[in-house]
């Protein structure tokens, strides 16, 4: 373990010297322009996450996230180099996922769409009885949360690239997961959007075979309409339960988040809902 525990406020500092464009994967060289190399394949030697892991094996969809394959720093891709092989694992839907393996026999909760990570570490640094799974597409905070896992001391934290459904779908068994997590997913606000929301029927509905009895899923958002669909949907899953008769207050367990208190500042309602399958 670290000899420098992770705080809110050296995690939050970590986060603040990170930032990405839109652009394809590529990897900031430590030249003195700092003149990243634009085009160069970051990982040709499949040492860390793959453009694409899933390839042509699964059927096209309409996705719930856009890729984000953007610039990666220098110390985001050697963390991913070095801890990619021992702590990532890319969905090809080829393979199941051993999770007992991966987590060395721990309780795991998935988190869908991690960000830069800041918020995991902290969850994972206050559990460290309970393994986190993180899904997400975005490289550089696939390295940001596996360079701040090894700093920290948190051997408790995963890290999945690519489509959580095909994760779900095809390389998690039934009633693995001791809790699923969605914090302020994509809200797709224009109408003919909606349909890539993630939270829907069919997702939901899967997502529970995945659960354990009593496993939690919490969702939270800072869009309004977003939020009374994930109420609805969830509520209409005969496989969950609602703790709360409604939404449920910010548990203590999830970190306020700056991209939240960005929201907050803007006028913006944060909606938290925690779900229970049954038995």
């Amino acid at each position: 373990m670290s000899e420098n525990p992770a705080t809110p406020e050296t995690l939050a500092a970590a986060a603040d010297a990170m930032s990405a464009d839109a652009a394809v994967t590529t990897v900031a060289t430590a030249t003195p322009a700092s003149v990243p190399r634009r085009g160069k394949p970051m990982f040709p030697d499949g040492t860390g996450p793959a453009a694409d892991p899933a390839g042509s094996h699964h059927e096209r969809r309409i996705r719930s996230f856009q890729p984000r394959r953007s610039r990666v720093t220098a110390s985001q891709g050697e963390a991913l180099r070095r801890l990619w092989p021992k702590w990532g694992v890319d969905i090809d839907g080829l393979s199941p996922l051993d999770l007992d393996a991966f987590f060395d026999g721990l309780p795991v909760v998935l988190e869908i769409g991690f960000g830069m990570g800041e918020a995991t570490a902290q969850m994972a640094a206050a559990a460290p009885e309970t393994g986190i799974l993180g899904c997400d597409v975005h490289t550089p905070g696939q390295g940001h949360l596996l360079g701040l896992a090894e700093r920290n001391g948190l051997s408790n934290i995963r890290v999945a690239n690519g489509d959580a459904i095909i994760l779900l779908r095809e390389m998690l068994p039934p009633a693995s997961l001791a809790g699923l997590r969605v914090y302020f997913p994509d809200p797709w606000p224009k109408k003919r959007h909606h349909k890539r929301r993630l939270i829907q029927p069919e997702f939901v509905a899967l997502a529970a075979t995945r659960l354990a009895p009593g496993a939690l899923v919490h969702c939270a958002t800072d869009w309004e309409p977003y939020a009374e669909q994930m109420l609805e949907v969830l509520s209409a899953e005969p496989a969950l339960e609602n703790l709360y008769q409604d939404y449920a207050p910010r548990p203590d367990f999830r970190p306020l988040t700056k991209f939240e208190g960005q929201g907050l500042e803007k006028g913006h309602v944060v909606n938290d809902l925690l779900f229970r399958r049954r038995a």
